[in-house]
Protein backbone atom coordinates (compact mmCIF):
# COMPACT_ATOMS: atom_id res chain seq x y z
CA UNK A 1 0.00 0.00 0.00
CA UNK A 2 1.60 3.40 -1.41
CA UNK A 3 1.14 6.46 0.93
CA UNK A 4 4.05 8.46 -0.45
CA UNK A 5 2.98 11.63 -2.17
CA UNK A 6 -0.68 11.11 -0.43
CA UNK A 7 -1.77 13.16 2.71
CA UNK A 8 -1.24 10.95 6.45
CA UNK A 9 -4.17 9.23 7.22
CA UNK A 10 -5.57 10.90 10.48
CA UNK A 11 -4.72 9.59 13.92
CA UNK A 12 -6.07 9.97 17.55
CA UNK A 13 -4.26 8.05 20.22
CA UNK A 14 -3.46 8.31 23.69
CA UNK A 15 0.38 8.68 24.69
CA UNK A 16 2.61 8.25 27.10
CA UNK A 17 3.72 12.01 26.79
CA UNK A 18 2.24 12.70 30.38
CA UNK A 19 3.50 9.55 32.29
CA UNK A 20 1.59 10.07 34.90
CA UNK A 21 -1.98 10.58 33.81
CA UNK A 22 -1.32 9.01 30.72
CA UNK A 23 -4.06 11.44 29.27
CA UNK A 24 -2.48 13.22 26.46
CA UNK A 25 -4.21 12.66 23.09
CA UNK A 26 -2.06 12.89 20.14
CA UNK A 27 -3.48 13.61 16.38
CA UNK A 28 -1.84 14.18 12.85
CA UNK A 29 -2.88 18.25 13.32
CA UNK A 30 -0.84 18.20 16.51
CA UNK A 31 2.94 18.00 13.99
CA UNK A 32 1.27 20.20 11.46
CA UNK A 33 4.18 22.64 10.57
CA UNK A 34 7.11 20.33 11.35
CA UNK A 35 8.06 17.51 10.06
CA UNK A 36 6.83 13.96 11.89
CA UNK A 37 8.99 10.47 12.34
CA UNK A 38 6.06 8.04 12.15
CA UNK A 39 7.42 4.84 13.59
CA UNK A 40 5.62 1.81 14.45
CA UNK A 41 7.13 -0.97 16.61
CA UNK A 42 5.29 -4.41 17.10
CA UNK A 43 5.78 -4.69 20.93
CA UNK A 44 6.53 -3.77 23.46
CA UNK A 45 9.02 -5.39 26.67
CA UNK A 46 10.26 -7.26 23.14
CA UNK A 47 14.12 -7.24 21.77
CA UNK A 48 14.90 -4.85 18.76
CA UNK A 49 12.32 -2.81 19.89
CA UNK A 50 13.99 -1.11 22.75
CA UNK A 51 17.30 -1.15 20.75
CA UNK A 52 15.90 1.17 17.89
CA UNK A 53 13.48 3.19 20.36
CA UNK A 54 16.76 4.06 22.59
CA UNK A 55 18.45 5.27 19.05
CA UNK A 56 15.99 7.60 17.74
CA UNK A 57 15.88 8.91 21.92
CA UNK A 58 19.67 9.66 21.54
CA UNK A 59 19.37 11.42 18.71
CA UNK A 60 16.24 13.46 19.67
CA UNK A 61 18.90 16.62 19.31
CA UNK A 62 19.55 16.23 15.49
CA UNK A 63 15.71 15.40 14.68
CA UNK A 64 14.97 18.95 16.74
CA UNK A 65 17.71 20.81 14.76
CA UNK A 66 15.95 20.11 11.55
CA UNK A 67 12.32 20.65 12.74
CA UNK A 68 11.45 17.42 13.49
CA UNK A 69 8.98 15.37 15.87
CA UNK A 70 8.84 11.79 16.97
CA UNK A 71 6.23 9.55 17.76
CA UNK A 72 6.65 5.76 18.29
CA UNK A 73 3.41 3.37 17.83
CA UNK A 74 2.68 -0.08 19.19
CA UNK A 75 -1.19 -1.51 19.43
CA UNK A 76 -0.19 -1.97 23.22
CA UNK A 77 -1.32 0.05 25.61
CA UNK A 78 -0.51 3.40 27.29
CA UNK A 79 -0.14 1.36 30.52
CA UNK A 80 2.06 -1.31 29.40
CA UNK A 81 3.93 1.85 27.24
CA UNK A 82 4.36 3.26 30.85
CA UNK A 83 5.19 0.22 32.59
CA UNK A 84 7.97 -0.36 29.81
CA UNK A 85 9.66 2.79 30.62
CA UNK A 86 9.90 3.00 34.35
CA UNK A 87 11.50 -0.27 34.33
CA UNK A 88 15.23 0.31 34.29
CA UNK A 89 17.00 -1.28 30.93
CA UNK A 90 19.22 -3.86 33.20
CA UNK A 91 15.53 -5.24 34.03
CA UNK A 92 14.25 -5.87 30.50
CA UNK A 93 12.81 -2.39 30.25
CA UNK A 94 13.13 0.51 28.05
CA UNK A 95 13.85 3.59 30.41
CA UNK A 96 13.05 6.83 29.72
CA UNK A 97 12.98 8.49 26.18
CA UNK A 98 12.85 12.04 24.93
CA UNK A 99 9.77 11.37 22.98
CA UNK A 100 6.19 9.93 23.53
CA UNK A 101 4.80 6.69 22.54
CA UNK A 102 1.50 6.03 21.44
CA UNK A 103 -1.00 3.27 22.00
CA UNK A 104 -2.93 2.08 18.59
CA UNK A 105 -5.25 -0.32 20.66
CA UNK A 106 -7.42 -0.41 18.27
CA UNK A 107 -5.21 -1.15 15.36
CA UNK A 108 -6.79 1.62 12.85
CA UNK A 109 -3.90 3.44 12.68
CA UNK A 110 -1.45 0.54 11.87
CA UNK A 111 -4.46 -0.98 9.56
CA UNK A 112 -4.60 2.94 8.17
CA UNK A 113 -0.84 3.23 7.04
CA UNK A 114 -0.85 -0.34 6.02
CA UNK A 115 1.63 -1.89 8.54
CA UNK A 116 -0.84 -4.64 11.00
CA UNK A 117 0.22 -7.97 10.64
CA UNK A 118 -3.52 -8.90 11.10
CA UNK A 119 -2.59 -12.47 12.19
CA UNK A 120 -1.01 -11.69 14.87
CA UNK A 121 -2.78 -8.07 15.98
CA UNK A 122 0.39 -6.25 16.15
CA UNK A 123 2.01 -3.45 13.27
CA UNK A 124 5.11 -4.09 11.41
CA UNK A 125 8.43 -2.17 11.47
CA UNK A 126 7.06 0.68 9.74
CA UNK A 127 8.53 4.00 9.20
CA UNK A 128 7.04 6.98 7.58
CA UNK A 129 8.24 10.65 7.32
CA UNK A 130 5.39 13.43 6.92
CA UNK A 131 6.18 17.02 5.99
CA UNK A 132 4.52 19.94 7.49
CA UNK A 133 2.24 19.91 5.25
CA UNK A 134 0.43 16.72 6.09
CA UNK A 135 1.95 14.71 3.16
CA UNK A 136 3.81 11.21 3.45
CA UNK A 137 6.98 11.76 1.79
CA UNK A 138 9.22 8.28 2.68
CA UNK A 139 7.62 5.01 3.87
CA UNK A 140 9.66 1.63 4.40
CA UNK A 141 8.30 -1.37 5.81
CA UNK A 142 10.65 -4.51 6.41
CA UNK A 143 11.03 -7.36 8.69
CA UNK A 144 10.44 -8.00 12.41
CA UNK A 145 13.87 -9.30 13.11
CA UNK A 146 15.88 -6.27 11.50
CA UNK A 147 15.72 -2.92 13.17
CA UNK A 148 16.17 0.49 11.61
CA UNK A 149 19.20 2.62 10.89
CA UNK A 150 18.76 6.11 13.18
CA UNK A 151 21.55 7.55 10.23
CA UNK A 152 19.65 6.47 7.41
CA UNK A 153 16.33 8.09 8.46
CA UNK A 154 18.43 11.63 8.98
CA UNK A 155 20.19 11.30 5.58
CA UNK A 156 16.47 10.69 4.01
CA UNK A 157 14.80 13.42 6.25
CA UNK A 158 17.75 15.84 5.39
CA UNK A 159 17.08 14.69 1.40
CA UNK A 160 13.77 15.82 1.53
CA UNK A 161 14.07 18.46 3.33
CA UNK A 162 16.40 19.78 0.84
CA UNK A 163 14.31 19.84 -2.15
CA UNK A 164 16.80 18.91 -4.86
CA UNK A 165 17.44 16.00 -6.46
CA UNK A 166 19.58 13.79 -4.27
CA UNK A 167 21.89 10.60 -5.52
CA UNK A 168 22.63 7.42 -4.22
CA UNK A 169 24.53 7.72 -1.50
CA UNK A 170 23.94 11.11 -1.29
CA UNK A 171 24.66 13.10 1.99
CA UNK A 172 24.23 16.64 3.42
CA UNK A 173 27.31 19.04 1.80
CA UNK A 174 27.53 16.40 -0.90
CA UNK A 175 26.37 17.92 -4.65
CA UNK A 176 23.10 17.45 -5.84
CA UNK A 177 22.25 15.90 -9.08
CA UNK A 178 22.10 19.21 -11.27
CA UNK A 179 19.15 18.42 -14.92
Amino acid sequence: MRLVGKPAPNFSMLTTKNLDTLDHRVTLDDYKGKWLIFFFYPADFTFVCPTEITAFSERIEDFQDLDTEILGVSTDSVYSHRAWIRTPEDQGGLGPINFPLASDITKEVSRAYGVLNEEEGVALRGLFIIDPEGIVRYQVVHDDNVGRNVDEVLRVLEALQSGNLCGANWTPGKEFVQV
